[in-house]
């Protein structure tokens, strides 16, 4: 009974769904993070030449300005044209990351909308449990995980930086142009260097992240059997079943049609399919019947396939009440059914079809 409760199963899919409608799914905030840093030094490379021109734009305004008297207008005019400039050049970029992180949580998760999140819970409010989970296991791993990640991340970047800064006084002698090249090879290296960092420790979240969330959902035993029955009595479920069962064994049944030696109908209501092969039964077998639409295939499958059709609503609607699927004809129809067959077999044209 203590191997029924130890969560050692892994979730199934229902349960997985029901934390998907809660809100909980297994999302790195890391992978949307690489997501949206990749994205946004794609953005500022292919923009940079429309952002340095209007940095000189900008420049060109501020030096205009240095032989005119500072006062109130004039500060509200700089204000204004540096809103206004700035905005240019950050809404397109961020248009772009907002889409990256989209992106970056659907890429991980689909498509999963739900408000259930969204709805008040007031036991998050206690303080002694919001106390508690300050110190569980994972916010441990968590501190370090981000500690490691800055670390590295700051250590990396000071040391570029730092070669960067032995440039400068080279660089104080360049043009402005020739200045905004240089920070921007600069910007360039140092930011793909910070990618490859961000992206090594994302990808380790991301399998620490999954695994987690998969161990937190982890069912026993005992919580496997109650959600089968649970799922065995849903009504919806049960219907679901029967209509999967009912097109596997319709689609088994229309692929024997073609192997029936004739097809019975009354001619438009009924249809049944039979075949009578001696050395494995001692009566003829129906493998196929219908009405109205399934009928309307079985005759259309039969015509594609030269099986022979032959009109008797008495003997069709007595097939299809009498005799179920893949069972041999009862002796009272056997001598209807053999005058059929001899029929077919007599005027030659068993699988000939008949238009």
């Amino acid at each position: 009974m203590a191997d029924d409760q130890e969560k050692t199963e892994e979730p199934t899919s229902k349960k997985i769904e029901d934390a998907r409608e809660e809100g909980n799914v297994a999302k790195s905030q890391d992978i949307v993070g690489v997501t949206v840093l990749f994205v946004a030094i794609l953005a500022l490379m292919l923009m940079f030449t429309f952002i340095a021109d209007r940095v000189l734009t900008l420049s060109r305004y501020y030096f205009s300005l240095m032989t005119q008297p500072m006062d109130r207008e004039l500060i509200f005019d700089m204000a204004v044209v540096t809103f206004r400039e700035f905005l240019i050049m950050a809404l397109p970029i961020s248009l772009i990351v907002a889409i990256a992180g989209v992106i970056g949580t659907m890429a991980q998760i689909g498509f999963n909308f739900t408000t259930k999140p969204l709805s008040p819970n007031f036991s998050k409010l206690d303080p002694i449990k919001g106390f508690a989970n300050l110190f569980t296991l994972q916010k441990a791993l968590e501190a370090i995980k981000i500690t490691l990640k800055s670390f590295t991340a700051l250590g990396v970047g000071f040391l570029y930086f730092w070669f960067f800064i032995e440039e400068l006084p080279t660089v104080a002698l360049f043009t402005l142009p020739d200045q905004m090249g240089w920070l921007r090879d600069k910007a360039i290296v140092l930011a793909f260097v910070m990618l490859v960092i961000i992206t090594v420790y994302a990808i380790i979240d991301l399998f620490i992240t999954r695994k987690h969330y998969f161990d937190k959902l982890k069912m026993s035993k005992q919580e496997i059997k109650d959600e089968m029955k649970n799922m065995e009595g849903d009504p919806h479920i049960k219907a679901k079943i029967r209509q999967i069962q009912m097109q596997a064994a319709r689609k088994r049944m229309m692929s024997s049609v073609p192997t029936a030696d004739v097809v019975i109908t009354n001619p438009t209501h009924y249809a049944v399919a039979i075949v009578y092969d001696e050395t494995k039964h001692h009566a003829p077998v129906v493998v196929a019947k219908g009405v109205d639409n399934i009928a309307i295939q079985i005759k259309k499958i039969a015509r594609e396939n030269g099986v022979h059709i032959v009109q008797n609503p008495p003997l069709a609607r007595s097939l299809y009440a009498e005799v179920e699927i893949d069972r041999p004809i009862p002796d009272m129809l056997f001598a209807a059914v053999a005058e059929v067959l001899a029929y077919v077999y007599k005027m030659g044209k068993k699988r000939k079809g008949n238009p």
